[in-house]
């Protein structure tokens, strides 16, 4: 991850398998390799011929898991397994995933990635007609919506609670019988079908976690279907038409790992596309490159070779700082900064250099970089930045929830570059964004979700959406409506009404 976004986190990561011996071992591996997705919290849920078993915890996956014999506990041919961030409910044990239900007519396992925009709404009403919640998570929501559907089977339970949330949000749920693969109708987060040499089939968050367990990519689950996996196979059904993709620019930016493939999209090239065409929207006169380890990595690699100045190491990230390092003073946290990065002084030392990152939070961390450079003799240190500037909060799963923790929601570029104290900033523009990705979606900014740049949510923003309009200044207010209210996902209008947007429930 780089510097700037390690405060940004991602809600969790899904890891399912149907079909093989060792289920759990499997689940563990897929997990490590969706570690950067959720560092809170860790969980897997067996299946041994319906008997559905579980063991969860705080912490790294290697935490929850000490050694060979919390494996080796879980016996069973089936499995889900998760990470977690909390943006959604606090980071207690009670909020680790994946939950399971036992119910008199089978037991159920359950974890989301994601976040509900209704949440608050539906639990409310749930809880004044008798509902009890054992979590604050708005995972929890789903299941109480399948046990109140009256529909006769699990799927078609299952389609009705799914046609009821709203917000971005990718379940995996496991009975006693089946494996559930869902996306919501925008597809905010990715999720993929694989399948082993042995015939075993496995769903997960990221093509990475297929590659690691030896799964063949199958396809990736699209926006507002259901994938079902039993002993027979599996089957992919739609619970919506009303789908638009839009999935978060963001994984391709920053969360997802660079050897991951989503939509068919591999991570690594799109950011060393975007650095390219960074380097051609804002060139800058310089003697290196340097990128912001680690997820820096490819943007700059792509700047350095569109611009044809050297790319040299100039920071290095300690991989062994403490995940838990507590800083409550600005001095501590400067401290903190110097502890994970190093700039290397005999490289940097009279030189100019363009500093390459995804993008910039809050600032304070861009500001500590450019010091840590300046100190280490760099005689100029021009900020580039492979994304656009972030001004407008998320409400699908990401947890930056309010305008007041980004810095260019009140600052201008000239003046973010003021106050991170480099000699020029620059950021990649939307249009170069979108481009470099290259979904190539017939969707609004080609099949993205773009919202955290331009106020344009692809959806209606539900609970929050007070929140959010109070949030913006008088000009933005007047400006920004929600996607959902400008542009028809049904039918290409240019208007959608109250009861349209209604019926997308």
């Amino acid at each position: 991850m780089s510097a700037e976004l390690e405060g940004l986190h991602e809600e969790c990561g899904l890891f399912g398998v149907w079909g093989h011996d060792d289920a759990a071992r499997l689940t563990y591996f897929g997990l490590h390799a969706l570690q950067h997705r959720g560092q809170e919290g860790a969980g897997i849920v067996v299946n041994n011929n319906g008997e559905l078993t579980s063991h969860r915890g705080l912490g790294l996956l290697s935490e929850v898991f000490r050694n060979d014999a919390d494996i080796a506990s879980l016996h069973g041919t089936r499995a889900v397994g998760h990470v977690r961030y909390a943006t959604s409910g606090t980071g207690s044990l009670n909020n680790v995933q994946p939950f399971l239900f036992r119910f008199h007519d089978g037991p159920v396992a359950l974890c989301h990635n994601g976040n509900l925009t209704n949440c608050e709404t539906l639990r409310t009403e749930m809880e004044d007609s008798g509902a009890i919640f054992h979590s604050n998570s708005d995972t929890e929501v789903l299941i109480h919506l399948i046990r109140r559907s009256a529909e006769n089977t699990f799927l078609d339970k299952l389609k009705d609670a799914l046609n009821t949330v709203h917000g971005g949000f990718a379940y995996l749920l496991m009975t006693n019988t089946a494996l559930y693969g869902a996306l919501d109708p925008n597809g905010f987060r990715p999720l993929s079908l694989g399948r082993m040499k042995n015939g075993a089939y496995v769903l997960a968050s990221e093509t990475c976690a297929l590659d690691v367990v030896g799964a063949t990519l199958i396809r990736d689950i699209e926006p507002g279907e259901i994938c079902a996996i039993t002993d027979e196979g599996y089957t992919i059904t739609q619970y919506t038409s009303h789908t638009q993709k839009a999935i978060c620019s963001m994984e391709f930016v920053y969360f997802a790992r660079p050897d991951s493939n989503i939509y068919g999209v591999n991570v690594h090239s799109a950011r060393k596309r975007a650095g390219a065409r960074l380097a051609q929207e804002a060139p800058a006169d310089a003697d290196m490159v340097i990128a912001v380890p680690n997820s820096s990595l490819s943007a700059a690699a792509g700047y350095a070779e569109a611009s044809g100045i050297p790319e040299e190491i100039g920071l290095v990230k300690n991989q062994y700082v403490a995940r838990t390092f507590i800083q409550p003073t600005q001095e501590l946290r400067e401290q903190g900064v110097r502890m994970k990065l190093s700039a290397v002084r005999g490289v940097v030392e009279g030189r100019s250099v363009i500093v390459v990152d995804d993008s910039i939070v809050r600032g304070t961390t861009s500001k500590r970089i450019v010091r840590l450079l300046r100190e280490a003799g760099a005689r100029e240190v021009h900020m580039r930045i492979a994304s656009p500037p972030l001004k407008y909060p998320c409400y699908y799963g990401i947890d930056i929830s309010r305008t007041s923790e980004l810095i260019a929601a009140t600052k201008s570029v000239n003046e973010i570059c003021t106050y991170i104290e480099a000699d020029s900033l620059a950021y990649l523009s939307l249009d170069g964004l979108v481009e470099t990705i290259g979904l190539h979606s017939d969707a609004p900014y080609g099949g993205l979700c773009v919202a955290y740049f331009n106020g344009d949510y692809p959806t209606s923003l539900g609970d929050y959406e007070q929140e959010f309009l109070a949030s913006l200044s008088d000009e933005d207010r007047k400006r920004i409506t929600t996607y959902a209210m400008r542009h028809s996902r049904y039918d290409g209008n240019e208007f959608v009404t109250d009861s349209q947007e209604d019926t997308y429930a």
